[in-house]
């Protein structure tokens, strides 16, 4: 396994409706090397830091496995960064990981926090309305992840897994328990005690208090 593409977004506009949008879903390569800090990519941009950014999502992180299983299936090739991933790596499947899964590479370390979910402003960016079902049913959400270790690393870079030892869930169910519309109260705890990332975690122990009165 190895690291394919370091991408980062600039901002740019795309048409929503009538109206303007400001993204930085458009990711293309920055070249063969990269400082990753707490929050990321220091040059990535990010519009909507209210659902996107922050260090428990600093880097979102997409397989070529994945991407290889989507261009077959839209019949045309997906480049590295079209989905708005930061690090592109090679035999990745993202529905194999757990929350809490590492990776390392280079001098850097990602651990990883939650799936993608996918937004409407991905549809207008993939100029399909109807992507954001399309991504749902796929069940390839990609990684988010938080720095662990800030560092320094390069496109060839060897990739290692350090599986996550305490308990957890995986990014699948992870990313299937979100579209439910009332989880039980054994669910939400088993989310809340693996190290989700901070916007999971308020929004699902908001629906604990709710659901326990």
């Amino acid at each position: 396994m190895k690291l394919i593409s370091i991408n980062i977004g600039q901002k740019r506009t795309q048409q929503n409706g009538l109206k303007l949008e400001t993204t930085g879903i458009y990711k293309t390569c920055v070249g063969e090397s990269a400082q990753i800090t707490a929050l990321g990519i220091q040059e990535d941009f990010i519009a909507s830091k209210k659902h996107h950014g922050g260090p428990d999502q600093a880097i979102y992180v997409y397989g070529q496995t994945d991407y290889d299983w989507w261009s077959a299936e839209i019949g045309s090739e997906l480049t590295a960064g079209t989905f708005g991933d930061n690090l592109t790596i090679s035999e990745l499947e993202s529905a194999t990981f757990n929350i809490g899964d590492r990776l390392h590479i280079g001098s850097v370390i990602l651990e990883v926090t939650a799936p993608r979910i996918p937004c409407k402003t991905f549809a207008r960016r993939m100029e399909d309305p109807y992507f954001v079902k399309k991504f749902r049913h796929a069940e390839r959400p990609g990684l988010y992840c938080r720095v662990i270790q800030e560092g320094s690393l390069q496109t060839g870079d060897e990739i290692t897994i350090e599986r996550y030892q305490k308990e957890t869930i995986s990014v699948l169910q992870m990313y299937r328990d979100f579209y439910k519309r009332r989880k039980s109260e054994e669910t939400l705890r088993r989310h809340l005690n693996a190290p989700i990332a901070i916007r999971a975690r308020v929004s699902l122990e908001e629906e604990l208090k709710r659901l326990s009165g």
